[in-house]
């Protein structure tokens, strides 16, 4: 759960995000809780949510960052498809961040629209590393072989047996061009009735061209969109 706080020692607003005790609050997701407030602890980019305390109190286990005033890309293209230009500006400053990632050896893993706030001047962050990986390192999470992640947006790599192994910088790729392919269609480039049926057609099938869904999309954006999103 995520509150609004106040720090009182600076006295500024803080998002405190704390783990719930309770039948779902076991050691693996303590540690994956404190993984991801180590991990975004060390990205420094004005695209990426800022961490800046984690810590346990009377038992509870929290960690505080940026409060952003606004709301998230899954909530600006709930409304609507968005232009292209404004497609093309969001994605690519989030792809920025990134690649800053990437090259400080992190995987995100968890890229979705929900997952991209917007702050007042317009600015995306990304936000919420709770499935962020070290590229070179196996952090001894997850290794159960679950599949995580948000099926919609989920490279078919990590779903094919867990895909512990197989995820890249590349599977970071295949996210942002299904964030790219819903902010210029409305819809993701896969979505059933049930998680399985999704995550079937994730596997076998090829996404609808964005042009078909709507009709106006530029040539190249959808280019784009259809590279990032192929299987191989």
């Amino acid at each position: 759960v995520v509150y609004r706080a106040r720090q009182l020692s600076l006295q500024r607003e803080v998002a405190l995000k704390m783990i719930l005790p309770g039948q779902l609050t076991d050691q693996e997701a303590v540690e994956r809780f404190y993984s991801e407030a180590q991990i975004v602890g060390q990205l420094r980019h004005p695209n990426i949510v800022m961490v800046y305390e984690v810590a346990e109190h009377e038992g509870n286990h929290y960690f505080s960052m940026d409060y952003i005033e606004g709301d998230s890309l899954a909530e600006r293209v709930r409304q609507a498809p968005l232009s292209a230009q404004e497609s093309a500006s969001f994605v690519a400053e989030v792809a920025h961040a990134i690649q800053f990632a990437h090259e400080a050896g992190i995987l995100h893993r968890d890229l979705k629209p929900s997952n991209i706030l917007i702050d007042g001047q317009g600015k995306p962050l990304v936000t919420d590393f709770g499935l962020a990986k070290r590229i070179e390192e196996d952090a001894g999470i997850t290794r159960t072989g679950n599949i995580v992640g948000t099926p919609s947006y989920m490279p078919p790599e990590q779903v094919a047996a867990g895909g512990q192994d197989s995820q890249g910088p590349a599977s970071d790729v295949y996210s942002l061009g299904a964030i790219l392919y819903e902010l210029l269609t409305g819809r993701p480039p896969f979505r059933s009735d049930s998680m399985l049926e999704t995550l079937m057609q994730v596997l076998e099938q090829e996404p609808v061209a964005p042009r078909l869904l709507a009709p106006a999309t530029d040539r190249d954006l959808e280019t784009i969109t259809l590279k990032c999103l192929e299987k191989d």
